[in-house]
C-alpha cells in the first residue's frame, strides 16, 4: 500500500478524465511532470524518491550508491509489479528483487568497484496507488575518484544530471543534508543553472536528526537565510540501522512527525515539515499542472461539440424504420442529385468549388474546342500524303489515255477520302463526352453513400440512359458524315472553283495563319531537350503569337530570351520518360534545319495532359500542325517512281486539285466542328438533364421495393451511433472537466526571493555552524533537546544572569508557551504626534497606552524567565 495519501488521492481525478477521454475516442495527454532528485553522494536522494512513492526498493548504503540513472515509470494499474526494460515481460512482484536486480544491472555495466555510467536503467512499477508519473534518481555529486572511476567524474556527474533537470517538464529536489555548506551546495547550483527563475525547485533539508548538539537549522527551514523561491522543507530519512531492521515507511514518517513536534526549533513550523507535506507540495503541484493543462483541453471539446452540432442534430430524432423519413429521405436525395448535375454541367456555381482540375462542363467545352479541332486538324493536313493520293487519282482516272484537262472525278475521290476521316475523330469525340458524363453521374450520386442500394440503382439508370444515348448519337454523328459524303456543293460560297484553284496555290500553305500578329496563349512551359546548365531544369514564361513563339524569364515579360519564328515549323509528340513526370512534345523543321541554336528540335514540357493539349490547339491556332504518323513502307518506292515520271502537266493537275480538296475540306471540317458539339449537346448532354429532372424518380419507384432500397448502409448506421456516442462523451468529458476544476485547488506562485547567494558564490555558514550569528539572519545556535544532556550546575548568588542573545532578524512566531495570552508586541508611543492626532496626548490616551506598556512587559518577563530556565538558570 502506498504511503503517499496525496497521490491516492489525485488518481481518482486523472482516472475520471481519462475514462472520459476514452470513451470520446480522443487521446488525452495530461503529460505530468516529471520529479528528479539532485544532490551530493550520500544526501539521502534516493530515500527522498522511496518516500514519495511509498514503497522501499531502492538501493541503500554508504559512499556513491547510485551509479547510474534510474528511470523510474510509475503506471497506474489494477496490479502491484515492476518490470525492466532490459528483462521485458519477466514481472517481479517482490520489491527487495527489483533492489537486487537494480544492484545486480548496476555492477553488470559500471562494475563492482565504484564505476559509474550514464546508461540509465529503466524500471516500469504498475501499481493501483500510483499516478502515471517518471521519477529519477540521479548519482550523487562527488569530487574525488575512487575505484573506477575517472578522473573528471564530477564534470561527468553534472552533465549527466543536466541532461534531465533541463527539461521544462521536471520538478527538481535539491537534497542537501543539514550538517553541509548550504552557499555551496552543488544541488542548489545546479537547479539555478536549470530553473533560473525557481520556478521548478524545491530544496529538501535532510538529516536534521544528525546535527549537532546545540545546532538547529531553523532559518534555513522558514526560509530566512539562503531563500529560495518555493522555500526549503525538512525531512528526516530512516537510518541505516532502520533499514537493516525492516523499519517500514509508515512507521519512519510517524517517528519523523514526533521529532518535529519534540524539537523545540522545529515545532512551531512541524506542520510544514516532513515527507508527508513533502509529498502535498509535489502532488499540489500535480494538481496545479492538471488545472494548466485543463483549458486546452477544455476548449478542444468545445470546439468539437460545436462541430457535431449540426450533424448531431438530424440524428437526436432520427427512427431508421419510419417510411416517411425514407420517403422524405429519398426525394431529398434525388433533388440535390439534380441540383449537383445541372451545376457540374451549366457552371452555375456550387460550395464545393474543384480548385485543382477541370471538370463536368469544363472538362466538356474542353473536347468541343481543344482536343476535338486538334485531333481533326491532326487527321487531316499532311501535306506529302495527300499530294500522292491525289496524284495516283488523276492518273488511274486518265488510264491509259494522255488526259488533256483536270479530272473533277479525283476532286471527288479525294475528298470523300478525307471526309471519311473525318469520322473518328467525331466518334471520339462522343466516347470521350460519355465519359465524363459518366463521371459526372458518379461524383454526384456519392451523396447518396448513406443508402448504397438507392446510389447504385441511381447510377445504373442513368448510366444506362446515357449509352442509349451514346448510340443514338453516334448514328446521327455517322448520319452527318453521310450527308457530306452524299453530295459535294461545289456552289458554296466559300469554294474556290476551278477558276480560281491555281491562282491561289503559292498563297493556299500560308493561308491558315493570317491572323496578323496577335497573342494567341501564354503560360510556363519548361525546355526539356536543354543541358541541366544551360537553364533546362527550369520554367520559362512562353508568348505565343500567331507568327513566333518567344519566351522570358518569368511573367514579367522584360528579360527575353529568344524569339522563335513559326514559319514551316511542324509539331509532335515526344513520349515520356520513364523518370519523368512531364508531358512533352516538340517543335520541328520537316526540312531538318535547326530551330533553336544547335538543335534539331525544341521539346517543351508540361505539367499535365491538360495543359499540353490545350497548348496544342494553341499552335493549331497559329498555324503549327501536328505530323501525320502514317505507314509510307511503299510510299518511298512509289513517290519516287512518281517524281521521276511526273510530268509538267500532272504537277499543276495535281496542285490544283490540291487546292480545290483544301478549299472543300475547310468547309466540311468547320460544319463538322460546329455540328458534332450541337448534336451531343442535344441528343446526349441535354437529354440526359432532361430525363434526371423528369424521369429518374418514376425509375427508381418502378424498381421494387422502396424501403429496401432505402436500407441504410452498416457503416452509415455505425456512423451515426458513433457520431452520438461521441457528442455525449464530449459532453460528459466538458462535465468531469469542470469537476475537476471545481474539486481541486491552485496555488499561486510564489513571489521571487533574492537569491543572488546562489549566482555569487559567496561563503556563507555552514548548517549547524557555531559562533557568533551574522547580521541578515544567520544560523542560530537553538536549544538542544531535553534529553540530549543533563542540566549545568547552578550558578553561583553572586553571578549576575546571563545577558539574552539578541537576534538582528525580526522575532520568530511565539513558541508554545512563549507568548503569554498570545498579546501583542508593546507599541511605542510616538513623540511627533503624527497621523493627524494633537501633539499632546489626551488623559485617556496616556492611561490607555500605559495598560498596553504593563502588559508587554509583563510579557516580556515572562518569556525572559521562560528561556533561563531553558538553559539551566534559575530565577
Amino acid at each position: 500500500m502506498s504511503g503517499n495519501m496525496g497521490m491516492e488521492q489525485l488518481i481518482p481525478i486523472v482516472n475520471k478524465l481519462q475514462d472520459a477521454f476514452t470513451q470520446l475516442g480522443v487521446h488525452m495527454q495530461l503529460d505530468l511532470p516529471q520529479i528528479a532528485v539532485v544532490g551530493g553522494q550520500s544526501a539521502g536522494k534516493s530515500s527522498v524518491l522511496e518516500n514519495f512513492v511509498g514503497r522501499d526498493f531502492l538501493p541503500r548504503g554508504s559512499g556513491i550508491v547510485t551509479r547510474r540513472p534510474l528511470i523510474l515509470q510509475l503506471i497506474h494499474h489494477p496490479h502491484e509489479y515492476g518490470e525492466f526494460l532490459h528483462k521485458k515481460g519477466e514481472k517481479f512482484t517482490n520489491f527487495d528483487e527489483i533492489r537486487k536486480e537494480i544492484e545486480n544491472d548496476t555492477d553488470r555495466i559500471t562494475g563492482n568497484n565504484k564505476g559509474i555510467s550514464n546508461l540509465p536503467i529503466n524500471l516500469r512499477v504498475y501499481s493501483p496507488n500510483v499516478l502515471n508519473l517518471t521519477l529519477i534518481d540521479l548519482p550523487g555529486l562527488t569530487k574525488v575518484p575512487i575505484g573506477d572511476q575517472p578522473a573528471d567524474i564530477e564534470q561527468q556527474i553534472r552533465q549527466m544530471i543536466m541532461t534531465y533537470i533541463l527539461k521544462d517538464s521536471c520538478l527538481i529536489l535539491a537534497v542537501s543534508p543539514a550538517n553541509s555548506d548550504l552557499a555551496n551546495s552543488d544541488a542548489l547550483k545546479l537547479s539555478k543553472d536549470a530553473d533560473p527563475d525557481g520556478i521548478r525547485t524545491i530544496g529538501v533539508i535532510t538529516k536534521l536528526d544528525l546535527m549537532d548538539d546545540g545546532t538547529d537549522a531553523r532559518d534555513v527551514l522558514e526560509n530566512k537565510l539562503l531563500p529560495l523561491r518555493r522555500g526549503y522543507v525538512g525531512v528526516v530519512n530512516r537510518s541505516q540501522k532502520d533499514i537493516e531492521g525492516k523499519k517500514d515507511i509508515k512507521a519512519a514518517m510517524a517517528a519523523e512527525r514526533k521529532f518535529f513536534l519534540g524539537h523545540p526549533a522545529y515545532r512551531h513550523v512541524a506542520d510544514r515539515m516532513g515527507t508527508p507535506y513533502l509529498q502535498r507540495v509535489l502532488n499540489q503541484q500535480l494538481t496545479n499542472h492538471i488545472r494548466e493543462t485543463l483549458p486546452g483541453l477544455r476548449d478542444k471539446l468545445q470546439k468539437q461539440l460545436l462541430a457535431m452540432e449540426k450533424e448531431v442534430e438530424q440524428y437526436k430524432h432520427f427512427r431508421p424504420d419510419d417510411p416517411a423519413i425514407k420517403t422524405k429521405a429519398m426525394l431529398q436525395m434525388i433533388q440535390q442529385l439534380q441540383n449537383d448535375f445541372e451545376r457540374a454541367i451549366e457552371g452555375s456555381g456550387s460550395a464545393a468549388i474543384n480548385t485543382n482540375e477541370l471538370s463536368g462542363g469544363a472538362r466538356i467545352n474542353r473536347l468541343f474546342h481543344e482536343r476535338f479541332p486538334y485531333e481533326i486538324v491532326r487527321m487531316e493536313f499532311d501535306e506529302k500524303e495527300l499530294r500522292r493520293e491525289i496524284a495516283f487519282a488523276i492518273r488511274n482516272i486518265h488510264g491509259i489515255r494522255v488526259g488533256l484537262f483536270t479530272p473533277d472525278m479525283a476532286f471527288d475521290a479525294i475528298v470523300k477520302t478525307q471526309i471519311s476521316r473525318l469520322k473518328e475523330p467525331s466518334l471520339k469525340c462522343v466516347d470521350l463526352v460519355v465519359q465524363e458524363l459518366t463521371n459526372v453521374v458518379r461524383n454526384c450520386a456519392n451523396r447518396m453513400s448513406r443508402y448504397p442500394r438507392l446510389q447504385e440503382e441511381t447510377e445504373r439508370i442513368i448510366t444506362q440512359h446515357i449509352r442509349e444515348r451514346e448510340q443514338l448519337c453516334k448514328e446521327h454523328i455517322l448520319l452527318l458524315n453521310d450527308c457530306e459524303l452524299a453530295y459535294m456543293n461545289t456552289n458554296h460560297e466559300d469554294f474556290i472553283g476551278f477558276a480560281n484553284a491555281q491562282q491561289s496555290s503559292e498563297t493556299s500553305s500560308k493561308s491558315g495563319r493570317k491572323l496578323g500578329n496577335q497573342v494567341i496563349r501564354k503560360g510556363y512551359m519548361s525546355i526539356s531537350n536543354l543541358g541541366f546548365m544551360k537553364g533546362g531544369s527550369r520554367d520559362y514564361w512562353f508568348v505565343l503569337t500567331s507568327e513566333s513563339l518567344s519566351w522570358y524569364k518569368d511573367e514579367d515579360e522584360r528579360d527575353k530570351k529568344y524569339m522563335l519564328m513559326l514559319d514551316g515549323l511542324k509539331l509532335k509528340d515526344i513520349e515520356q520518360g520513364f523518370m519523368s513526370r512531364r508531358h512533352v512534345f516538340a517543335l520541328y523543321n520537316p526540312d531538318q534545319r535547326n530551330v533553336y541554336k544547335d538543335y534539331k528540335e525544341l521539346q517543351l514540357g508540361v505539367e499535365t495532359q491538360d495543359d499540353m493539349d490545350s497548348w496544342k490547339a494553341s499552335f493549331l491556332r497559329a498555324g503549327v500542325y501536328p505530323e501525320k504518323v502514317s505507314d509510307t513502307s511503299n510510299g518511298e518506292e512509289s513517290g519516287s517512281e512518281m517524281s521521276t515520271s511526273m510530268d509538267p502537266q500532272l504537277e499543276r493537275q495535281v496542285e490544283t486539285i490540291r487546292n480545290l480538296v483544301d478549299s472543300y475540306m475547310k468547309i466540311v471540317t468547320k460544319t463538322t466542328r460546329d455540328l458534332v458539339p450541337k448534336a451531343l449537346m442535344h441528343l446526349m448532354i441535354n437529354n440526359s438533364k432532361e430525363f434526371i429532372m423528369g424521369e429518374l424518380l418514376a425509375h427508381l419507384y418502378a424498381c421494387g421495393d422502396q424501403n429496401a432500397m432505402m436500407e441504410e448502409s452498416p457503416e452509415e448506421a455505425r456512423k451515426r451511433e458513433e457520431m452520438l456516442r461521441m457528442y455525449h462523451a464530449c459532453k460528459e468529458a466538458l462535465r468531469v472537466i469542470g469537476d475537476v476544476s471545481m474539486a481541486t485547488v491552485s496555488t499561486p506562485m510564489p513571489p521571487p526571493v533574492k537569491d543572488d547567494w546562489l549566482a555569487t558564490g559567496q561563503e556563507s555558514p555552514r548548517i549547524g555552524q557555531t559562533g557568533p550569528p551574522s547580521p541578515g539572519g544567520n544560523m542560530r545556535r537553538g536549544p538542544p533537546p531535553a534529553v540530549s544532556r543533563a542540566p549545568p550546575p547552578v550558578p553561583g548568588g553572586s553571578r549576575p544572569a546571563p545577558a539574552i542573545p539578541s537576534r538582528p532578524t525580526p522575532a520568530p512566531p511565539a513558541r508554545q508557551g512563549g507568548n503569554a495570552g498570545g498579546l501583542p508586541p508593546p507599541l511605542i508611543p510616538s513623540r511627533s504626534g503624527g497621523g493627524g492626532g494633537s501633539s499632546n496626548p489626551s488623559v485617556s490616551q496616556r492611561v490607555q497606552q500605559a495598560a498596553v506598556n504593563a502588559a508587554a512587559g509583563a510579557a516580556v518577563n515572562a518569556a525572559t524567565n521562560e528561556l533561563l530556565s531553558s538553559f539551566g538558570f534559575k530565577k
